[in-house]
């Protein structure tokens, strides 16, 4: 068997991600659900974990409860060849919660319990955290990690962060900024701007960082996340160009054309994984985001927000082409 790296590759990557694991209930009839795993940090992972060389170690670093759907968490991702490093287990908890309702038009409403999850603790032993992190290639996080994390374990993950990077690790961020989560918007800016002072890589959303930032345009944001030092920012813009800034220069890039949505549960969190993805392969950023719209593209025009590795087999092959 030919173990050489895949063209593009470093020998032995290792790359981590951080956040919450998630209970999805979805697809009700009448009083019955489908039950699944999900959550922003995992999902990216998830895409990362299908397009990269199976030598790629693959971490998701969380906290986890003693009973038995953790248990569940574990073996899932387990099976899906995703490690969970030192990921501490926390007595008495249990993983968060959401279910996914639709009403008679078919929209999606949202419906969470994460309270006491066990993913609000995964910061609390810095050791373990620091363990986790050790050798990683990649480290990549959320603002919704930052925002389960109470603030004196935000300062212990930021420290972790730093610390990674500081050994050679590339740290990659989405704000992905969800109001329900940050009671207080003063707060949630100081956390951000945090995350991203931490940072090599942002993959912000357009429509979020006006949100919280009140962000007149792509460029904008880009321009406000740089001065606190990223290197690259990727401004996603849904179905609009996104907006490149690498070495002070803007560029917009363009999914393809044609793309018809069916669910887009999943689609900027498959984008920054495979963005991650050919990143890591040495693709220039403007054709790493057309990989990336590529990758999301495929994603929307299925339903879920987990697409089966064997879905992505072909786009896996293409991570390390240019173009």
């Amino acid at each position: 068997m030919d173990d050489r790296p895949e063209r593009g590759y470093q020998p032995a990557m290792r790359v981590v991600s951080i956040g919450e694991c998630m209970i999805e209930l979805s697809g009700r009839s009448g009083a019955s659900w489908q039950q699944g795993f999900a959550g922003d940090t995992l999902n990216t992972l998830w895409y990362l974990r299908a397009l990269l060389p199976a030598e790629t170690v693959t971490d998701y670093v969380t906290a986890f409860g003693d009973e038995p759907f953790s248990a569940e968490q574990t073996a899932f991702l387990g099976a899906n060849r995703i490690g969970t490093a030192n990921s501490p287990t926390i007595a008495g908890k249990a993983p968060g919660l959401y279910a996914i309702a639709l009403d008679d038009a078919g929209e999606r409403s949202f419906t969470y319990w994460r309270s006491e999850a066990a993913a609000r603790h995964l910061a609390d032993d810095p050791s373990l955290l620091e363990q986790s992190l050790a050798g990683a290639d990649l480290v990549y996080f959320s603002g919704i990690t930052l925002a389960i994390l109470a603030a004196d374990s935000r300062l212990r993950l930021i420290g972790a962060l730093r610390a990674a990077s500081d050994k050679g690790a590339t740290v990659a961020f989405d704000p992905n900024y969800r109001q329900r989560l940050w009671p207080d918007r003063n707060d949630a800016q100081i956390a951000i701007e945090t995350g991203c002072r931490a940072s090599a890589i942002v993959l912000p959303t357009f429509d979020d960082e006006a949100m919280l930032f009140g962000d007149r345009s792509p460029e904008a944001t880009a321009e406000r996340i740089a001065a606190h030092g990223p290197a690259t920012i990727i401004v996603k813009c849904g179905s609009a160009p996104a907006l490149v800034r690498h070495g002070g220069v803007h560029e917009t890039v363009a999914p393809e054309a044609g793309i018809v949505p069916v669910d887009t549960t999943g689609a900027g969190d498959s984008f920054n994984g495979a963005w991650l993805t050919a990143n890591l392969a040495g693709r220039d950023p403007a054709d790493a985001t057309r990989f990336a719209h590529r990758v999301a593209g495929r994603v929307i025009g299925h339903h879920g927000a987990l697409l089966p590795a064997s879905d992505l087999a072909d786009l896996r092959l293409a991570a390390t082409a240019s173009g």
